[in-house]
């Protein structure tokens, strides 16, 4: 249990009260309704709709397979270029790439083509008796993966279909990542991201060696040497701090601790759950945490962020999902002090209201107070530089917090290659890591064969 929070009681409901609120946020199309929807799509030529795709899914190509009833084939096609499309389906923000690039936003009807309930709906009802992609001949060669998140785990399956072999080393008890440990539980439902794991591992020459922490026991020295090649895919696993004064007070919790401490429950009821809290972030885990705390029983959630709402990275799809679960939203707020009650726990934090004046945010001097018995931050993660001290991590280049990559995801290092959130590129999104560890394993490939 979360030790910051063992001053909160529990949830009021029971564990099978809760679970019902933990079901799909947006239920899956029916066979009907997929049949429909797919007609729809008008098969663009040079769609726009794959071009903005992060991991270049021929979109028309699937939909038109989904038309004809070759459903299998749509799901080969998705998978072919997005091993965990599964998920991706379900957390995408479809609304800002493929479905805000439909040409059918701008015709009569003025609505997109569901593209993400397609996907969903293709690799939900597909049907294969063996794993679709095969093993190349064996190649000989040898691949470390540190992270068995998304970025790791498309890596590795790319790496094993061009016939190498490949150990996964990840730090938690099971693989996933995010997708297992820091999604909203209404996103990925129940065994959603497991069954992708077991999935994806099916094509065989890939394993997995779990409680393996970077820095600890394990080095990179040591992967460098008795591998061919190095593929980190960290995530990003330090959580940004405030700066305040007690803000390792009882009461004071990371988001992403929360999640997944959320997700990994046997027994919601037995989470905590403060009666008034606050979430301090602007982005989608920021939603996240807010909703799903008040989803569990929390009477007063507001989620404060520093600028307006057009500024917050979260999408209006995703705001609007906070509303409709009566959290409120507070802009132009920012953290001045966490307070505190007699017993030192959190008993609320004062805010002063701010201003943009010349293209610079400012303070007015004018501040606010909101009671709550938890704080919960949700303001970023950043990479734990601490995995990264033994003689061979030292020697790589960083670039804005992040480790840095050539346009072949090589890093400073020999033999290491690095992709997913903990790279400078990209945008933190699921599909994107997915499509860094598949471009690093083309490239890898090609290198290793370069030296054949």
């Amino acid at each position: 249990m979360l030790e910051a929070l063992k001053h909160v009681t529990s949830a009021t409901s029971s564990d099978e009260q809760l679970q019902e609120k933990f079901t799909d946020l947006q239920p899956g199309l029916s066979s009907r309704q997929t049949a429909i929807e797919s007609e729809r799509c008008l098969y663009c030529y040079d769609a726009p709709c794959t071009r903005i795709c992060p991991a270049e899914i021929d979109v028309p190509g699937f939909i038109q397979n989904i038309a004809t009833g070759n459903i299998n084939g749509a799901a080969k096609s998705i998978l072919d270029q997005n091993i965990l499309g599964a998920s991706c389906a379900r957390v995408c923000p479809t609304e800002i790439l493929c479905e805000h690039a439909c040409v059918r936003n701008h015709d009569a009807e003025g609505a997109p083509v569901r593209i993400g309930l397609l996907q969903r709906y293709a690799l939900d009802h597909m049907y294969f008796p063996e794993h679709p992609f095969t093993r190349a001949a064996a190649t000989e060669k040898k691949v470390a993966i540190v992270g068995a998140g998304p970025a790791g785990l498309s890596c590795a399956h790319q790496l094993a279909r061009a016939g190498h072999d490949v150990v996964i080393f990840e730090a938690q008890p099971q693989s996933g990542g995010l997708n297992e440990y820091g999604i909203a539980k209404y996103k990925l439902v129940g065994e959603t991201a497991q069954r992708e794991v077991d999935f994806l591992l099916q094509i065989g020459g890939v394993s997995v060696r779990h409680g393996q922490v970077l820095g600890k026991n394990l080095q990179l020295s040591d992967l460098q040497r008795d591998y061919d090649a190095v593929f980190l895919a960290l995530g990003l696993s330090a959580s940004r701090r405030l700066g305040l004064d007690h803000e390792d007070a009882p009461g004071m919790v990371a988001a992403v601790d929360y999640i997944a401490e959320l997700r990994q429950a046997d027994d919601l009821s037995r989470l905590p759950v403060p009666r008034q809290c606050i979430v301090i972030g602007a982005g989608n885990t920021a939603i996240d945490m807010a909703v799903q705390i008040a989803r569990l029983g929390a009477e007063d959630v507001t989620l404060v962020y520093r600028r307006g709402a057009e500024d917050m990275s979260a999408t209006a799809h995703e705001q609007s999902i906070a509303k409709e679960n009566q959290v409120r939203i507070l802009t132009w707020a920012q953290p001045q002090e966490v307070l505190l009650d007699a017993a030192g726990n959190v008993a609320g934090m004062r805010f002063e209201k701010t201003i943009v004046v010349d293209g610079n945010l400012k303070t007015t001097g004018e501040t606010i107070e909101l009671p709550a018995q938890a704080i919960f931050k949700a303001i970023g993660q950043s990479l734990n530089l601490a995995s990264l001290h033994d003689t061979a991590a030292q020697h790589l280049q960083f670039e804005g917090g992040k480790i840095r990559v050539d346009e072949k995801y090589r890093t400073s290092l020999t033999k290491v290659y690095a992709g997913g959130d903990c790279i400078a590129a990209g945008q933190d999104l699921t599909v994107q890591a997915v499509q860094h560890g598949k471009l690093a394993a083309l490239a890898i490939n090609d290198d290793l064969k370069a030296k054949v």
